[in-house]
């Protein structure tokens, strides 16, 4: 049905807007960015106000079921929350994987009701204020400085004033509405960016009889499988199929958009990781909608793959379909320095390195190709990747960072969006001590309390990860 209509506009009536809070520090979105950026600044003394769309924190990694970080995690706020979870079996320990080029060192799975809880908890201990269900509309500007953001909720239309705001949104949207310049993908448009998927789970699986098929196969050359049954729990992560996936589609007709699936274990379910949509500007609601519709068909088509092509899923069904859309890459913010893929792979000294990154490179191919999923030494990110162009008192974290195409195949995963989010709200905290914009700020004091929370900085200070 076409349901397009011809441009019209409407003139909406001025309105004076009441305040809701003043704070030191905004952090707008809570997901897998947000409340490590949070829980940093409230830790160092500040009042944060955390701004989340949904009801729980957590993002893809809690939502979106994704609940692998794709890396290890090598110190800081990450690592200490990862550490909570496994006290509490909430995560397992972390584990090497057979990857094309070797191995890669990946922090186990969580699992995502506890960590939603782990998140809620450690930001009200430090004092955030979270505000739930409320959605970010447009950053409030004097001249070219972000002095706020305008929220709305079920109370209406309201605004907050601080002194730092962090955009922890995934798509820059505070930078972007307030002018900072951005690029979409390498090339401008949805068809250069990596595609959008959606995770869900299912139960019934038996996993010893899946990790004795998965030791004898060739159709899985990526993986890792416990030695034990209970490392099954937390540590079976399973890549390929794409033998056998082929073979179904053609045997069945059911098209499925990718060529491999990714299978991994959280708390003793499974989640599968093996559907895809290309060319989806996620800005453009039916577009959006269109993908998840086309997702819920291709995750019928795969529960049945599994059911009757893999040893083990047998009894198996559908548990859990992750509520929102997994979306890997949108906006890029241009900032003082753009991290390249040559960067992220050979890994050069950046004076101003505000975390070393360990994540594995994670490249979907746009057009619809195969994954490329590989370990790689650890690089540095610098703290100039946080500072939009042209925009003041604003820092990004997350995978909106200042980083080209390339290099966002590593710093889009989540070691990264976290180490990112943890020095936004450090580096938010040293500028209101000092009294400085953002941009000033002493990149050294923000460095030496990074340091204090056990967080590496420069490559060569991580060890064991591939």
């Amino acid at each position: 049905m076409d349901t397009a209509v011809k441009q019209s506009f409407i003139t909406e009536p001025a309105r004076q807007i009441p305040q809701l809070l003043e704070t030191d520090v905004i952090v707008v979105g809570g997901g897998t960015t947000g409340p490590f950026a949070a829980i940093s600044a409230a830790r160092q003394g500040k009042r944060v106000v955390l701004i989340e769309r949904f009801g729980s924190l957590g993002g893809n990694l809690t939502l979106g079921l994704n609940t692998k970080p794709s890396g290890a995690l090598v110190g800081g706020l990450p690592l200490e929350i990862w550490n909570l979870a496994r006290s509490v079996g909430g995560a397992g320990p972390d584990y090497m994987a057979v990857v094309k080029n070797g191995g890669v060192k990946i922090a186990s799975p969580c699992d995502p009701e506890t960590m939603k809880m782990l998140l809620t908890r450690l930001c009200a201990e430090a004092g955030v204020q979270i505000l739930f269900e409320t959605v970010v509309s447009t950053p409030l500007m004097e001249g070219n400085t972000v002095a706020g953001v305008i929220i709305e909720n079920k109370s209406g239309r309201q605004f907050i004033r601080g002194k730092v705001v962090i955009d922890c949104s995934a798509d820059a949207d505070i930078a972007v509405r307030a002018g900072a310049p951005f690029v979409m993908g390498s090339g401008g448009d949805a068809k250069t960016m990596q595609p959008v998927s959606m995770y869900f789970t299912m139960d019934h699986v038996d996993l010893v009889k899946l990790a004795a098929w998965s030791r004898t196969t060739d159709d899985v050359p990526a993986r890792a499988i416990p030695d034990t049954e209970e490392g099954l729990a937390y540590g079976l992560w399973l890549t390929g199929f794409n033998k056998s996936l082929r073979k179904f589609q053609e045997d069945t007709g059911i098209k499925l958009q990718r060529d491999n699936i990714t299978l991994k274990t959280a708390d003793g379910r499974m989640y599968v990781n093996a559907t895809r949509v290309t060319n989806v500007d996620v800005f453009d609601p039916v577009q959006f909608t269109n993908a998840v519709i086309e997702c819920y068909r291709q995750i019928e088509g795969v529960a049945r793959y599994l059911k009757e092509r893999i040893p083990g899923f047998e009894n198996a069904r559908i548990e859990a379909i992750a509520p929102v859309l997994g979306v890997r890459e949108t906006r890029h913010v241009i900032g003082e320095y753009t991290l390249t893929g040559e960067d992220s792979v050979k890994g050069p000294t950046f004076e101003d390195s505000i975390a070393a990154d360990a994540s594995a490179l994670d490249i979907h191919d746009p057009k619809g190709a195969d994954v490329d999923f590989q370990g790689l030494k650890p690089y540095e990110i610098p703290y100039r990747c946080l500072l939009p162009m042209q925009i003041e008192q604003l820092l990004v974290a997350g995978r909106c960072i200042s980083a080209d195409h390339d290099a966002h195949a590593r710093s889009r995963n989540m070691p990264a969006c976290m180490a990112t989010g943890q020095a936004a709200g450090i580096a938010a905290s040293v500028a209101i001590d000092e009294g400085v914009n953002v941009r000033k700020v002493s990149v050294a004091k923000v460095q030496e309390k990074l340091r204090a929370l056990g967080m590496p900085l420069h490559g060569e200070e991580v060890k064991g990860t591939m």
